[in-house]
């Protein structure tokens, strides 16, 4: 009898009410901790697709050029870059890889005899830019930039001039698209 007068002891209601929120307090600080951790270390993979130009030269050489911005917080691999669908072998690719902030437009290269841009430079600016041949998938550090030239892509010809066409830039997370018009090269 002794133990039901003591009035020291918290009722059961206020007990079960302190559990329930420190129970709630502690869930929500573990929530937001692990958010925190995700957000904050997960590097995101965004490239940016600049001055893009498909031109014909109005008998048998097409060419398509663009700029490419790794704005992602990581390193990528380009595995494909397709030109109205159809797939460019790597043997009619040509880049050139700088940290340089190019704000020039890319111009039209005349290709060789062979069709080719080996052995090719394109000004920008005040800086040249040699070409290389691609042989395989192109790593882009973040950051960097990338200028490509594409010999003869499939399926453009000279009745395309006016014709919008899409490039699309495959990488090993993501697929990245854009449109352009094919123009006349003179």
């Amino acid at each position: 009898m002794h133990l039901l007068k003591n009035k020291k002891g918290l009722s059961v209601v206020v007990t079960t009410l302190i559990i329930l929120v420190v129970s709630v307090l502690l869930a929500t600080v573990v929530t937001f901790y692990a958010i925190n951790v995700t957000t904050t270390r997960v590097q995101e993979e965004s490239i940016q697709i600049y001055k893009l130009h498909t031109w014909h030269n109005g008998t048998n050489f097409a060419e398509t050029t663009f700029l490419i911005i790794n704005t992602g917080g990581r390193d990528l691999v380009i595995d494909k870059i397709a030109v109205r669908g159809q797939e460019c072998a790597w043997t009619t690719v040509y880049y050139n890889k700088t940290t340089d902030t190019i704000n020039s437009d890319l111009p039209y290269i005349t290709p060789n005899a062979d069709s080719t841009l080996i052995g090719k430079n394109v000004t920008l600016g005040s800086s040249t830019y040699v070409l290389t041949q691609a042989t395989d998938d192109l790593i882009l550090k973040s950051g960097w930039s990338m200028v490509l030239y594409i010999t003869n892509p499939d399926h453009i010809s000279v009745s395309d001039i006016g014709v919008t066409v899409g490039i699309t830039v495959f990488t090993a997370n993501a697929q990245y698209y854009k449109e352009g018009n094919v123009e006349a090269s003179s």
